[in-house]
Order: C-alpha cells, then sequence, then structure tokens
C-alpha cells in the first residue's frame, strides 16, 4: 500500500525564480487606482459625485418644465398628494384652499370653478362634472364632503405625476430647479477650485522655494487676506460688478486658494532639502524648472486631496450666500437660493426645504469620502 510521504514530491527553485518578483507591474497613477478602488467609502462617493454631474448635465433636457416656468395655480403641490374620490372626478386641496382635479395615473389637469362660497357653513361649493361639491375649512380641518349630507368623500394617497418632487411658492417645478441648482453649484465650486489651483500653486511654491524674507512677507498677506470674512468680500464684489453668479466665482476665487497655497508651501519647503533637488541643481537646472517639473509634481498628492476638500467647502459657501439672500438674482436657481425660497413655507410645505439640503448634504458627503480615499491611496506610507 502507497504511503501518504510517497505523494509529495519537492518543487525544483532555481536561483532566478527566487529573485522573481510575484506581482504586477503598476505605474503610480495605476496604484493610486488600485487602492482607491479597494476603499468602499471613496468609491462610493466617486459614484455618487458622477451621478449628480449626470443628474445635473443630463437631467434639464430629460424634463419639460423650466427653472424659471410658474404656474400660480399649482402652488405649494407635495410630491404625494391626498386626493377625495367624488365619485365623478379626484380632488386635491391645495394650500390656498381650491381644488384641482387630478387623474387616476396622478397628473394635475386643472382647478375645478368655484360655484359659491357658503361662509356661514365654513364651505366653499365647486362644480365637478356638473356635481356640486364642498370643501369644508372649519375649524382648521379641510376635508371634501357633500353639502347637503355633510359626508366626507373618501381619501388615499397618490404620487404627483407632473410635478415628482412637487412644487414652490411660485408654483415652479422643484425637480427642474434642483437639477439647474445643482449644476449652477457644482459649476461654482469647480470654477471657483481651478483658480484656486492656479493661484495656490504658483504662490505658495514660489514662497516656499524662495523662502527667507519674501516667504515672510507672501505669507503675511496671506494672513491678512484670510483674516477678512467671505461674506464681506462677496458684497464689496457685489458693489463693483453686480449680484450674480459671476460675483460669487471672483470672491471664492480671490479669497480660498489660501488654504493651497499655505499647504504647497508646507511641502515645497520640505522637499526643497530632499537629494533629488540637489542633483537638479548639480546638472544646472534653473529655478523655475526645479519648481515647476520637481517640487510641484512630487507634492501633487497633497494638492489633489487639498483640491477635493475645498469643493464641498465651496458648494457650502455658495449655498450659504444664497440661502442669505445675496447669491444669484431671481429666477435663476442654486442650492441656496431653493432653501431661501423656502423659508416661508417651512411648516405648511417642509419638503420644500429638505430637498436641497439632502442634496447639499449628500454631495459634501461625496466629496469628503473621496477625499478621504485620496489620502490614503497618494500616501506610500498606507500601501499594504
Amino acid at each position: 500500500m502507497q504511503t501518504m510521504e510517497n505523494k509529495w514530491e519537492m518543487l525544483e527553485q532555481t536561483s532566478e525564480s527566487r529573485e522573481k518578483i510575484w506581482s504586477r507591474n503598476r505605474t503610480f497613477a495605476a496604484d493610486v487606482w488600485f487602492r482607491l478602488c479597494r476603499k468602499p467609502t471613496a468609491v462610493a462617493g466617486l459614484l455618487m459625485i458622477l451621478l449628480f454631474m449626470l443628474f445635473a448635465l443630463v437631467g434639464p433636457f430629460l424634463t419639460s418644465y423650466s427653472y424659471s416656468d410658474q404656474s400660480l395655480e399649482m402652488v405649494n403641490i407635495p410630491p404625494v398628494m391626498k386626493v377625495y374620490d367624488v365619485g365623478s372626478c379626484r380632488v386635491y386641496i391645495t394650500p390656498s384652499l381650491k381644488l384641482i382635479r387630478v387623474d387616476e395615473n396622478g397628473s394635475l389637469t386643472g382647478m375645478l370653478p368655484v360655484v359659491r362660497y357658503e361662509h356661514e357653513k365654513s364651505m366653499t361649493i365647486f362644480d365637478c362634472d356638473g356635481k356640486e361639491v364642498a370643501l369644508y375649512y372649519g375649524r382648521s380641518v379641510y376635508v371634501v364632503c357633500d353639502e347637503a349630507t355633510g359626508n366626507i368623500y373618501p381619501a388615499g394617497h397618490i404620487w404627483n405625476h407632473d410635478h415628482l418632487l412637487g412644487t414652490d411658492a411660485l408654483g415652479r417645478d422643484i425637480l427642474a430647479r434642483l437639477m439647474y441648482g445643482t449644476r449652477v453649484s457644482l459649476m461654482v465650486a469647480f470654477v471657483s477650485v481651478l483658480v484656486n489651483l492656479v493661484i495656490g500653486i504658483l504662490y505658495g511654491g514660489i514662497s516656499g522655494f524662495l523662502g527667507g524674507m519674501v516667504d515672510a512677507v507672501m505669507m503675511r498677506i496671506v494672513d491678512i487676506i484670510s483674516t477678512i470674512p467671505l461674506t464681506l468680500y462677496v458684497i464689496l464684489i457685489m458693489m463693483v460688478f453686480g449680484q450674480g453668479l459671476q460675483s460669487i466665482i471672483i470672491a471664492l476665487g480671490l479669497v480660498y486658494w489660501v488654504d493651497m497655497a499655505r499647504v504647497v508651501r508646507g511641502q515645497v519647503l520640505s522637499l526643497k532639502q530632499q537629494e533629488f533637488v540637489l542633483a537638479a541643481r548639480t546638472i544646472g537646472s534653473s529655478s523655475r524648472t526645479i519648481l515647476l517639473q520637481h517640487l510641484i509634481p512630487n507634492a501633487m498628492g497633497s494638492i489633489l486631496v487639498t483640491a477635493t476638500m475645498l469643493i464641498p467647502s465651496a458648494i457650502f459657501m455658495e449655498a450659504f450666500l444664497g440661502y442669505l439672500g445675496i447669491g444669484l438674482r431671481p429666477p435663476l436657481a442654486s442650492l441656496g437660493t431653493m432653501c431661501n425660497d423656502a423659508n416661508a413655507n417651512l411648516r405648511t410645505s417642509p419638503h420644500e426645504l429638505l430637498i436641497p439640503a439632502l442634496v447639499i448634504c449628500l454631495i459634501m458627503f461625496a466629496f469628503n469620502f473621496l477625499g478621504d480615499g485620496m489620502r490614503d491611496a497618494l500616501d506610500p506610507k498606507l500601501k499594504k
């Protein structure tokens, strides 16, 4: 009988196989992408950002409404409506105590005409296909009932097919305004961060590379700029350029680069003492070449992480300015102006404020998750 030891044989091992590295060769960018894909939160953040960009860029072409289209008959209608079945038709009670006809699919087909007012009964009588329907508004109770018997018609909830997220105080479609508002907020953030990258990298790189008195003077300028509130910048710029999108972009571009400049300066100060900089000087490289081709590329990891973190900050600042009423001009929409418009109807229509506020939170979470993932993926010390 064959023993167990006879089934095992020693494999041949050569010096070449011992020296071979059994791993796939990757470039630095491919290695960063590989490690980024291993972080679920970073992947989720990236997917959310792509979805919001698709929502903002492609969404307006898929809806029949614009951000400025108004319908005073369809004011403050929620996404889920409570409708009453009166037999011949279904009706919904608006916040202005009017009745709107709703078909079985959830589409709004128009207001019912008023027949008469019965103030002593706290009723308004409407005509629904030749049938008189009473809207009772007494004792803070709003129901649709039969005038003669007082019986309340059966009610149910149905999704608003025409306005999936409802309408605001001027009858504008919230979904359409949310698409345009997300587009404006993302555009403001990306443009301001691009300006910050250019100014912050050059300013911080020059300050850290030259050092000495030049560095001290340049950093004191940064300190002075950072101590002045951003709101004051916006107000001063709006006095010159007027209220609008360009004023917000200019204000963010003039202020937000100070954080990027500090990060780049710190990286350049630590990198310029390395051996590769001394080697570049030895072969006769100019200061411009050392700064642009050696120091800044080696600091690109911290630069990208800082830029990723500045984007949600810029989005929040734009929303904050719009919420204060010093953002875009009406009827232009942004996430901040939508929150500002919803303040007046917070008690009766809270969804008008919750929806854009939720989008702001999701965008900020997405960029923060992506920034954390990029920080870990770009740090070689965290490589496993």
